[in-house]
């Protein structure tokens, strides 16, 4: 009987996510996109050392080391390797990048970009090396090298409401669920996306960087709550979230401000705020019991209208960047 009704219980979450988000298709299972970046075996037979075996600060190290004439002639000749590394300087990383992604991504200097899969790639928009303020936005489902529109939208938006002031990345680094299915449901995705961006967050503070506010949308949000204990970030601001995978505030294990935002019109609030057996993803972020500050979102409209121009959201958004609020 306990079985039966466990069973039960599994499926009607399931069939909760699934059915409390009607009109998107069914998720596809997708493979995440980890380890050392393409052409690490040249790199390394070159006698270059071993990236998977450096974390953000050794690759800072190596870098100072070499000779500025030196360290533009590895992104010349590995400009996979090097534009992916976090830790190596900003400037070095944007002109291999450039080399391989040529003028793919517009006016945006490419930070990071790996074609394998569906292809992930990070934009940044500002001046990351000298801005007071740096802001990160860690995307949902749907999001790839292919698909960063929306992303690259709310990056921009967010830049331009703190005037100019902020330096926003728009990190589309992690493997991200398609559609709705077992991928959005479970947590496994997003546990090889916490790993990549402790990694980057790691590497902002390498370069020296300002300590960033990570803005993390729907999915997103569920990797920023597994990455918590270990990232180097002073807000962790999660909008139209199905749950960070873990109970309330103290239970991310982080000293990051947490803020949290969801539109009355967003078809995540049909999503059951539960987790079982793997599926789910825990409790609502914006519930008071949670803990999180609550960010005023009442005239937002929809799931991916947190950004929209003109709404309290984004106001409050451009203030939480900037250091305007306690």
């Amino acid at each position: 009987m306990r079985r039966f009704t466990r069973t039960l219980i599994t499926a009607a979450v399931v069939t909760g996510v699934i059915a409390g988000t009607a009109g998107w298709a069914s998720g596809n299972n997708q493979e995440a996109v980890t380890g050392a970046p393409v052409g690490t075996a040249a790199w390394r037979a070159a006698g270059l050392p071993d990236p998977e075996r450096m974390g953000p600060a050794e690759v800072a190290r190596f870098f100072a080391g070499l000779r500025p004439v030196r360290q533009r002639e590895l992104a010349r000749a590995h400009p996979t390797v090097v534009g992916n590394l976090d830790g190596a300087p900003l400037e070095l990383r944007y002109e291999a990048n450039a080399r391989s992604t040529l003028g793919e991504f517009g006016g945006a200097r490419v930070l990071a970009h790996d074609p394998r899969g569906r292809g992930q790639v990070a934009l940044v928009y500002g001046d990351l090396a000298r801005a007071e303020h740096v802001a990160v936005i860690v995307p949902g489902s749907d999001v790839d090298a292919a698909r960063v529109r929306p992303l690259a939208d709310m990056a921009s938006e967010l830049r331009r409401a703190t005037g100019g002031r902020t330096a926003v990345v728009a990190w589309a680094g992690y493997t991200t669920p398609l559609g709705v299915g077992l991928d959005a449901a479970t947590g496994r995705l997003a546990e090889a996306g916490a790993d990549r961006l402790t990694r980057f967050t790691d590497g902002l503070a390498a370069v020296g960087a300002a300590e960033p506010s990570l803005f993390c949308h729907s999915y997103g949000s569920v990797v920023c709550g597994l990455a918590a204990p270990q990232l180097k970030a002073k807000d962790l601001v999660v909008f139209g979230s199905p749950g960070m995978r873990a109970e309330n505030v103290s239970d991310l294990g982080t000293s990051a401000r947490v803020w949290a935002a969801k539109d009355p019109t967003d078809w995540i609030d049909r999503v059951p705020n539960v987790e079982f057996a793997g599926l789910g993803h825990g409790a609502d972020p914006t519930d008071p019991a949670f803990g999180a500050r609550r960010i005023p979102a009442g005239d937002a409209a929809g799931h991916g209208g947190y950004f929209a121009p003109g709404t309290s959201s984004l106001r409050a958004f451009a203030a939480i960047a900037e250091g305007d609020v306690r």
